[in-house]
Order: C-alpha cells, then structure tokens, then sequence
C-alpha cells in the first residue's frame, strides 16, 4: 500500500509552527505552558478527542499529586533514577507541585500518610483552569504517525496534516492505559530514527494468584494492617484480594522488586514480635480449633485466615507457624497485564537524552514524563516526576530554534 501523504496548508507544504507539544498529560501540559511563558507560540497535539484523559483518570481516586516528606525521602522513592531526576526535582518537587495546584485555584490537603490531595478530589477542576491559563492551540484528535521529511505527520479527522515545527517536547506517555492515550506505539518511531528505548514493563500493578474456590468469598475484601514484603524491602500498606490475584497500594508500592524476581511475602501480624505470636499459639486450649484461636488470641480476621489457608497449607504448628504468620509466601502467577498497570518502566533511556532531556539522534525534539525511563510508586511521586520533567524540557527547549 502506498504512504498516504497530506499537508496542512493550501500551498501544499508543510504547516511552519513555533512550538510543538505532543501529548497533554502532566508533563505535556507542563511544557507548553513553559514555552509559552517563554514568549513561544505554542501547538498542543493530542491523538484523543479530549485533553488529560489518564490525568482524569488518576483524579477519579482522589488525585493524589504529591507528598509532603523531607525532599532527600522523596528523591529516594525514584530508586535507580534518583541521581537522573534529582536536579528536576529540586527544581520542582513537592513544594512547587503544592504551589502549582494552589496557583490554579485548587485549595489543597495532606493525609495522614503525607499524601497531598485537591479538597474536591478530582482533576476535572485543575484540568480545566490549566488548560485556560497555558495560552497555546490544543489541537485534539490529532494523533502522530511519523514523519513526513523532517516535518511531522498526524492523523486527522480532516485527513493527514503536516507540521514542521522550530522545536518540540514529546510527553505520549508510557505504555499502559491504551483506552486513554498511552499506547507505547511512539517507541518503534523513535527507535526508528536511532533513539535507544527500554523495553515496557508494568510498574504499580497487581500480581495474578489462580485461587483455589474457597477463596472466592472473600473477593473484593481489603487485607489490611500488614506489611508486604519483597526481599529486602517491605512496607505497611493495604490490599485488597480480588478474582484475578491481590492488588492495592501496599502491593504496588513492592511490585517493582517482586515483578524483578523477589519473593512476595506478607506479615499477617506486623505489629505482634515472633515470640509473642509462639507463646499465644502454645496457650490454644485443647478443645479451641486451630482458626477460633487464631482468630480469638491472635485477632486474625477471615480475610487473613482465608490468606493463611491458602498459602500456608497443610498448616504446622508451635513456632513453625507463628513464622508462617511472620512472612506468608504468596504464590503468584507474575504481574497483572501491562496494560492494567498504573505506570510503565521502560521508555527513553538516561543515555537517549543530553542533560536538557533533548534526544541526541534528534536535535530540536525533548522527551518528559513517562515516556522517559524511570519509574516511581504511587504516593504523588508519579504526577510530580511528570510535572518536574515537563517544566524541565520545556526551559531547555524554549531558546531552541530550528528551520528559521
């Protein structure tokens, strides 16, 4: 089949824009409002039919945008990309992320994890006043499929569109999330022209466990005050046991170590020592079964109970069991598909890009947000690496000017 091929322009070449910005998540957003600032004239692409529909997505569950914690914490929770992002989120960490929402008329508040919210939870509102205050062209519909020559070419209701832009960000995302815009196709175009890509990977996802029927009960329940575990790491969190496996925000904040090959394991009592666990068991009396004194002497609730049965089978005794009920393994079938996950690993390497996150096999075109390799937990850490990548390239991309 013959390339189809098409121009904006009734001259029949190629639209001249200033500024180009492709994708309209927080880190899109980020940068055209960057550039903008600048004195650019600025161009928004966006392949859906609406602005922001995964940053909408997120706002649904409260639009958890950043934490209140010491900035040295935060930078940590970026793992093997800390020293990577730690200039863009000094630059705009959580302070900055506070102000910004503030600035867009959103009064905000911190939970009792260090979790910072709007007080409406939900993203429609600061959407809606980013989009009026960035002063750039938001062209929807229009989806990127490569090039045309040096200039860029898009999908269109209208028919194929050709733009030659001075200087551009790319912001499309990672690859989960394909209903909303973050399909991951933009990594075999850039590949194409030299740029090195990290193959996908899930990253705050569930783990698929085949249960066996009696746990069907228990479906959609939380498993809560326990600590997950991952090898050397674990965490206090939440979980909740569904059909297809255990997912939450205590899975997702291990699930990067148990997805790389570390044992997944849960404390049913995290806040009961081993030896107070043994003694209590060795007082069960002899007519109590083994699940009433659990659940009376230990407070082990039916959810955990059920946990225990299932992974813990055939049960032992004395202290063999109180260890079970220090770290139960919990066979699992790998993570949930990449498309269910929250966030990808993978993308644009650190070596893909110079220091003002320009691609070096393609001078002129920055990379920010998920599209760029690092991954975080869920917390606000996410949105906030976004929005410090964004407004990062978006400064270095301003004095660039290319095509005349």
């Amino acid at each position: 089949m013959a390339e189809e091929h098409g121009t904006h322009g009734a001259d029949g070449k190629a639209e001249v824009v200033d500024a180009l910005v492709i994708g309209t998540g927080p880190a899109g957003l980020m940068a055209a409002e960057t550039l903008a600032r600048a004195g650019r004239r600025v161009v928004i692409a966006e392949g859906k039919p609406s602005a922001g529909r995964k940053f909408l997505m997120a706002g649904k569950s409260g639009l958890n945008f950043t934490r209140a914690e010491p900035l040295s914490e935060f930078k940590a929770a970026y793992g093997a990309a800390e020293a990577w992002l730690a200039p863009m989120i000094d630059a705009f960490g959580p302070e900055e992320a506070v102000a910004w929402a503030e600035g867009l008329g959103q009064e905000v508040f911190t939970g009792s994890t260090g979790r910072v919210f709007p007080v409406v939870m939900k993203a429609s509102p600061l959407l809606r006043a980013w989009l009026g205050r960035i002063g750039a062209e938001l062209r929807t519909g229009w989806r990127w499929t490569g090039w045309e020559g040096e200039a860029w070419r898009f999908a269109t209701a209208e028919g194929v569109r050709v733009v030659a832009p001075r200087v551009t960000v790319l912001a499309l995302g990672g690859a989960s999330w394909r209903r909303l815009g973050s399909d991951g196709e933009w990594a075999a175009l850039l590949a194409s022209k030299g740029v090195e890509v990290a193959p996908f990977r899930p990253a705050n996802m569930g783990f698929r466990v085949d249960w066996t029927p009696h746990m069907a009960a228990h479906f959609g329940q939380p498993l809560k005050g326990v600590r997950l575990i991952a090898g050397d790491r674990s965490v206090r969190g939440e979980a909740v046991i569904s059909a297809r496996g255990i997912e939450g925000g205590g899975v997702y904040a291990i699930s990067a170590n148990v997805r790389d090959g570390a044992p997944f394991a849960i404390d049913l009592l995290p806040d009961r020592s081993l030896e107070d666990i043994a003694a209590r068991l060795a007082a069960r009396p002899r007519k109590r079964t083994v699940a009433k004194h659990l659940e009376q002497a230990l407070g082990l609730d039916a959810v955990k109970r059920a946990l225990l049965q299932e992974f813990g089978r055939p049960l032992p005794e004395g202290e063999a069991l109180a260890r079970l009920l220090k770290a139960l393994p919990v066979r699992h079938e790998g993570p949930r598909p990449m498309d269910e996950a929250i966030s990808t690993a993978g993308g644009v390497t650190r070596a893909a890009v110079d220091d003002g996150l320009m691609l070096r096999a393609l001078p002129g075109v920055f990379v920010a947000g998920e599209m760029l390799d690092w991954e975080a937990p869920t917390g606000g850490y996410l949105v906030t690496g976004c929005l410090a990548t964004g407004l990062h390239a978006g400064r270095h991309a301003a004095p660039w000017r290319s095509g005349g």
